[in-house]
């Protein structure tokens, strides 16, 4: 559902406002502080294309750095948080396709359409792999996206982490955003289904894109992420913000991936963090996540997710129209129109997000 995008008609946003101080032996540390909105921190974290398409908007929102100048025409900023589940190895290349996703969308690279790669793509490489008779035929690389992985693959094999690469790779993109990943360690989501071959772990990408989440998943796991460590900033990032949102990306294995590496959730209890419904009328707005949330147990609604992300960590929830009504225990949940149907409507709904949680900040601000 297309919305005009509305004026900033709230001062906060343009004036130096100063909220509340802490409380007398609080810290910024160790509760939720408002936010001082002449320079609001934003941390997102984010996978996906409706992670990507949502933090186009929030930066249209907050009038931040553009992919083109990264002029800032304001001192807000926006620290995204990338998912590195879905990262796989192919063909000899390291591919982060989340944290691609987030840099070509705000980058200005993306093909538009599908939401995934690189626009004026071509599929050489390919088609020559195919010849070869290389597998798996289930993943196309398209030929400038596979020059990302090159760089990429090359600088970790000369010792470089994932965040040092990730840096190098936005110097190009200039997303005006910085984009962290999730983890420096390898973190891959598998998936144990139960199909004709018996069961069996695969791939994530795999039961994605091959099997387009058709074969029943019994379980959905992150090898690694138990001894994984968030990658350097990331901590800081979130102990800073003044708001931790919450895209509409899928709840399993995009924003559950990240709040699964040891320490990232834990800091964000800390935070006001305000979610956006990657749910609407029960059922997702794209992709598959009604398949992923089967398998942990969870109901494909609005208010279920919430549940699922839990009261303790969640403090605000933005749901559709379509789920007015909802209520969630300990959760202050607002609706409005969710759908990104194009950039003022996105836009709209990251400046609805972010209204949610200077409200909820200051109101707690108040309490303390």
């Amino acid at each position: 559902m297309a919305t005009d995008a509305p004026e900033f008609t709230d001062s906060r946003y343009r004036n130096g406002h100063v909220w509340a101080a802490p409380a007398a032996g609080q810290t910024t540390h160790t509760r939720p502080q408002p936010a001082r909105l002449g320079r609001m921190r934003i941390v997102v974290p984010a996978g996906g294309i409706g992670g990507a398409r949502f933090l186009r908007g929030l930066r249209a929102a907050l009038g931040t750095g553009t992919a083109a100048t990264e002029e800032q025409t304001t001192d807000h900023s926006i620290t995204v948080i990338g998912n590195t589940g879905d990262d796989i190895t192919l063909f000899g290349l390291r591919i982060c396709p989340d944290l691609d996703t987030v840099m070509y969308t705000l980058g200005g690279g993306i093909n538009e359409e599908q939401g995934w790669g690189r626009t004026d793509e071509g599929f050489t490489v390919k088609e020559e792999l195919l010849a070869y008779g290389m597998k798996p035929t289930w993943f196309g690389l398209g030929d400038r996206d596979t020059a990302t992985h090159i760089v990429r693959t090359q600088m970790l094999a000369a010792g470089y982490p994932l965040s040092a690469v990730t840096e190098a790779l936005c110097d190009r993109w200039r997303p005006g955003v910085r984009l962290l990943p999730m983890t420096d360690d390898q973190v891959e989501t598998h998936v144990v289904v139960n199909g004709d071959e018996g069961r069996r772990a695969i791939h994530f990408q795999e039961w994605w894109i091959k099997h387009r989440a058709a074969l029943p998943a019994e379980q959905i796991v992150g090898v690694g992420a138990e001894k994984a460590e968030p990658a350097p900033g990331v901590l800081d990032a979130i102990a800073e913000a003044d708001a931790v949102i919450l895209p509409p990306s899928n709840p399993v294995v995009s924003v559950g991936s990240i709040l699964g590496v040891p320490g990232i959730r834990e800091a964000m209890v800390d935070r006001t963090v305000v979610g956006v419904s990657p749910i609407i009328g029960g059922a997702p707005v794209r992709g598959m996540a009604d398949a992923c949330l089967t398998a942990i147990g969870v109901e494909t609604g609005a208010g279920p997710v919430a549940e699922h992300l839990g009261a303790d960590l969640l403090d605000g929830w933005l749901v559709d129209e379509a789920d007015a009504g909802t209520e969630v225990e300990g959760v202050e949940v607002r609706s409005r129109p969710l759908y990104m149907s194009d950039p003022a409507a996105t836009e709209a709904i990251a400046r609805a997000a972010v209204d949610l949680a200077v409200e909820l900040a200051e109101r707690r601000g108040e309490r303390g």
